[in-house]
């Protein structure tokens, strides 16, 4: 089984168990803007800094087509393909909203993920520590920051 890894450390335990539970093959815990918290099963940081960048893009997309035609943004997005299939939603944390991307085999199903979805969303959201002050968005010590958090995804 390929590791999981968290950069907040209350991640890890749901992580594990919702990957081992949902059968998922890869997987990550997101902010909207694309800041990694926690990945499973990734093996090359450009992968995981790809899958990301096009997760975020996607929700930001969806909530601008919802926002213009008036109606709800969207809860979750699925794709089945002929091998994998994709599941990307978003929730409310008291870190603030987090999107988790989702990448599953033949051996699960989007009902299977959607099930245990909801109990990571449960776990996350009672383990989540209270959202820090905001800090300026791209921080002087950003770069530092973004490699540090790389590092711990990939020791």
């Amino acid at each position: 089984m390929k590791p999981t890894r968290a950069v907040e450390p209350w991640i890890l335990g749901p992580l594990e168990r919702f990957v081992s539970e949902a059968g998922a093959r890869l997987t990550l815990v997101m902010t909207p803007s694309g800041q990694v918290m926690a990945q499973h099963g990734f093996t090359r940081a450009v992968d995981v800094m790809s899958a990301a960048v096009l997760g975020a893009g996607i929700v930001a997309s969806t909530s601008e087509l919802a926002r213009m035609l008036q109606g709800r943004e969207f809860r979750a997005l699925s794709h089945q393909g002929d091998r994998h299939g994709v599941f990307l939603a978003g929730f409310d944390s008291p870190r603030g909203r987090l999107l988790v991307l989702v990448v599953y085999g033949a051996e699960s199903s989007v009902g299977l993920v959607q099930l245990f979805f909801e109990e990571l969303v449960a776990e996350l959201s009672a383990a989540a520590p209270a959202l820090a002050p905001k800090r300026a968005v791209l921080a002087a010590d950003f770069e530092r920051d973004l490699n540090e958090s790389l590092a711990t995804l990939f020791q």
